[in-house]
């Protein structure tokens, strides 16, 4: 235990973290039902989480080296539980999107300070092998979390999604307490907050308009005002940035076009592979009438592929350009998202798994290799902020893409249903539908075209980011050692969903 403790410790909080970006996906329909919930809030269930960490992951970082990254990592434990436990008990969609943000600012802290604890405890092959554990422990979360949530929905109830964080999260926190020591990293390096305030705000103005003007539209007075926040707000982070003495983002990194080719691919990346799952799971369970469980099993096989051959291809392909892994990663999950675009008013969830399938084997090659391409484009000294960019861009992703496919779904049902199904669409999705009277081919047809044309656009931003990477992404440096990256705060790559 004494060996081998903080380890365990850190991976529990991990699996954590990252089992609740994929799980909550095949519970949606049942949370749709519980809390009469729309389409849009549904959305905010994913995004809330998904932008907290986002927003807040450099942040974090950078501040658990001055005030300890022990107490900082057990700090977002126990925020992470007290909202666990606030998602479960949520009686309104409001409530549950509040939690789930609180939630992701505890997983935040965690994630940011997971791997300078395991670098500051482990030497040597103990580190190697440390290491190795943990991204297995990560990819696995995120690969079983739409079966579990399957499970857990299916059997108890989806409130148990998040009850099952607490006694999880209870050992999290005794082990960490127990086995793993203090440490710090440059302790006189000041935290950018004003420019983890302004990311932040740009990030959510920009999902919030997105996702609102599949309501109201594009051009409605709300949605451009609040582009027009998202547009400020950025300029305010461009603005500090180029000013503060230590940046959240050293913007200097992306007069590179390496470093550029990248942080667009791992921005496309999650947005591509995983954006338009959520849907794909309320089509299913909605439309098709499959249980939690068999929802989950279904996109089963883009988890499984991508799984093994993320382990295969650390040995089979030592030594390729990361720019070729990844730009044809990204190519094969633009041409496996393309190819789930076949659904018809007959069709089930069998047309799905050959694209599933190949977007899995793109994952699987470019979720292991786009961390070090990062590192490699950037010189050693930069690596904390190369590592911790590439997570962020890709949390950032999976929000906008939601967000975004989210948006081009309901449009495009509401042209293929006609004005006056609309309100219904907006307000209680495929459900809403059905109490409005829409006949059930009706339905069919106008979801499966939401769904295709959803899967079209993820897919030519998978294509897009592919051509970019190999035509950006051409020298390289030699990455750095994890010893010196881990202490910067960075997060090197392991998430597979999310």
């Amino acid at each position: 235990m004494r060996k081998w403790g903080p380890l365990t410790a850190v991976c529990l909080g991990t699996f954590m973290l990252l089992l609740d970006v994929t799980i909550v996906i095949v519970a949606l329909p049942d949370m749709a039902k519980a809390l009469d919930a729309s389409l849009s809030d549904l959305q905010w269930v994913i995004d809330g989480y998904a932008l907290a960490l986002a927003a807040l992951l450099l942040g974090t970082g950078a501040a658990a080296d001055r005030l300890g990254r022990r107490r900082v990592h057990v700090v977002g434990v126990v925020l992470f539980a007290a909202a666990s436990l606030a998602c479960g008990l949520a009686a309104s969609p409001g409530l549950l999107v509040a939690a789930r943000a609180v939630q992701g600012v505890g997983a935040a802290a965690m994630f940011a300070t997971t791997l300078p604890l395991l670098a500051s405890v482990y030497r040597g092959k103990d580190r190697s092998v440390a290491l190795g554990l943990w991204g297995a422990v990560a990819g696995g979360a995120a690969a079983i979390g739409p079966v579990v949530g399957g499970l857990l929905a299916e059997g108890p109830g989806w409130r148990w999604i998040f009850y099952v964080n607490l006694p999880v999260s209870v050992a999290a926190i005794w082990l960490t307490l127990r086995t793993v020591p203090e440490s710090h990293g440059a302790r006189d390096r000041r935290t950018d907050w004003a420019g983890t305030v302004a990311f932040a705000v740009f990030a959510g103005a920009a999902t919030y308009a997105v996702v609102r003007a599949g309501s109201v539209g594009w051009g409605s007075g709300q949605t451009l005002v609040t582009f027009g926040i998202a547009a400020l707000a950025l300029v305010c982070f461009v603005v500090v940035e180029l000013r503060v003495e230590h940046p959240l983002l050293d913007l200097s990194l992306f007069r590179t076009s390496a470093f550029t080719g990248v942080m667009a691919g791992a921005l496309a990346f999650n947005m591509a592979a995983f954006g338009v799952l959520p849907y794909t799971s309320i089509w299913l369970q909605t439309v098709l009438g499959l249980s939690p469980v068999q929802g989950g099993l279904a996109v089963l096989p883009l988890a499984a592929t991508s799984f093994v051959v993320a382990a295969a291809g650390g040995r089979l392909l030592h030594g390729v350009q990361p720019r070729f892994t990844i730009g044809i990663g990204l190519a094969l999950i633009g041409a496996g998202t393309l190819a789930q675009a076949v659904l018809g008013a007959g069709s089930s969830w069998p047309a799905l798994i050959p694209g599933l399938a190949l977007a899995g084997i793109g994952t699987g090659l470019v979720s292991p290799a786009i961390a070090g391409a990062a590192l490699a484009a950037v010189p050693p000294e930069r690596a904390g902020t190369a590592g911790g960019a590439v997570n962020t861009f890709r949390q950032l992703g999976y929000a906008f893409g939601v967000a975004v496919l989210g948006t081009v779904l309901t449009s495009r049902m509401a042209e293929s249903l006609g004005d006056g199904r609309s309100h219904a669409l907006a307000g209680g999705g495929a459900a809403g539908l059905r109490a409005a009277g829409m006949p059930e081919h009706a339905l069919r047809t106008a979801f499966a075209s939401g769904l295709n044309t959803a899967a079209v656009v993820a897919g030519a931003v998978g294509l897009v980011a592919g051509v970019a990477v190999l035509l950006l992404v051409k020298g390289e440096r030699k990455a750095p050692d994890a010893s010196k990256t881990a202490g910067s705060g960075a997060v090197p790559e392991a998430v597979r969903a999310g």
